[in-house]
């Protein structure tokens, strides 16, 4: 099959479009047709620095496609079937094997390219939000990368549960404008101004009840900064891939909590995968909007990563074989 890999870590550079074997179907697991593969922002950060794998390695862990084998002890799901998959790596490829506990069914119709977004954008704004954070109706919430796929989800997450204020941060007005018709109610441009001073300005000073930050580094303590009384962050990525340091007193005086966020610590519960069923069947009824900001060929993955790590997109950047 063909695959986006590569032998070393390193920039957007290191990754090789090449033939290499077909995977092999676990007793337990599926292999699917890829048919989009939606590419994360721990795709980049495991592209330069995370474990090889295999070598070479495919990275990768969103892709949607249709089932062409089952293994042995799977009973649930059946060839033919579209279905939603996540791994910790092999999307970045024309076959994919990943194990059927996590595979999600995609309705009839829905367009694969989004659906290959959901489980880890979607899955991991609803834990931030609601599972540790505890947002509840009412509360004001910021959202650190707003135009990230877990930004653009957790805007409308927030939005359909009733929170009093959304506000979120971008690079740039425009990126900000963009997010507005999925329910941001006030953007805060980074790149000129001070999220903490927005954010308690447009709080009269109170501060975030709920803040959702993928960035980390320095934005971190930021985030800490901008809470209310017993405000909570969810800390979820690395995208500033800088050293995590905060002021714990900053946090205790007001009873504030920080709280890391990993989907894939428990996306084999019932729970979670549960959780990810419905926001993709959700959105195949157009209750939730998934942004593809631009689609590469499999072929172009290395010119794909460069062009997510520009920072301009708005949503989630997709390959398709």
């Amino acid at each position: 099959m063909k695959a986006a890999v590569y032998y070393e870590n390193g920039g957007p550079e290191v990754l090789k479009y090449e033939e290499i074997p077909d995977p092999q179907c676990h007793p337990k697991g599926v292999i699917i047709k890829v048919e989009a593969i939606a590419i994360e922002g721990g795709d980049t950060l495991n592209r330069w620095r995370g474990p090889l794998m295999t070598n070479p390695h495919v990275v990768g862990y969103q892709a949607s496609g249709e089932i062409i084998e089952i293994g042995s002890e799977v009973t649930h799901l059946k060839v033919g079937q579209k279905v939603a998959t996540l791994n910790s790596w092999g999307s970045h490829a024309a076959l994919r094997a990943v194990p059927a506990r996590n595979c999600w069914i995609v309705p009839d119709g829905y367009d694969m390219k989004k659906a290959a977004a959901i489980p880890v954008t979607f899955g991991t704004a609803h834990d931030c939000l609601f599972e540790f954070g505890r947002m509840k109706a009412g509360e004001t919430v910021l959202i650190q990368a707003g135009a990230s796929g877990v930004g653009v989800a957790a805007i409308q997450l927030a939005k359909r549960a009733g929170a009093g204020l959304i506000l979120a941060t971008a690079s740039s007005d425009e990126r900000l404008e963009r997010l507005k018709p999925l329910g941001l109610d006030h953007g805060i441009n980074y790149s000129r101004d001070d999220v903490v001073t927005e954010a308690k300005r447009l709080t009269d000073n109170k501060g975030v009840d709920v803040i959702v930050d993928s960035v980390g580094g320095p934005t971190l303590q930021g985030s800490i900064n901008a809470l209310a009384y017993r405000g909570r962050v969810s800390m979820v990525g690395a995208a500033g891939r800088e050293p995590m340091v905060v002021d714990v007193g900053s946090m205790m005086g007001g009873n504030r909590s920080l709280s890391g966020v990993f989907l894939g610590a428990e996306i084999g519960t019932d729970r979670v995968h549960n959780n990810i069923q419905q926001l993709i069947e959700d959105a195949a009824k157009g209750e939730l909007e998934v942004l593809v900001d631009k689609v590469f060929s499999l072929s172009d993955a290395a010119a794909a990563h460069a062009y997510i790590e520009s920072r301009a997109a708005v949503g989630r950047v997709v390959l398709v074989p």
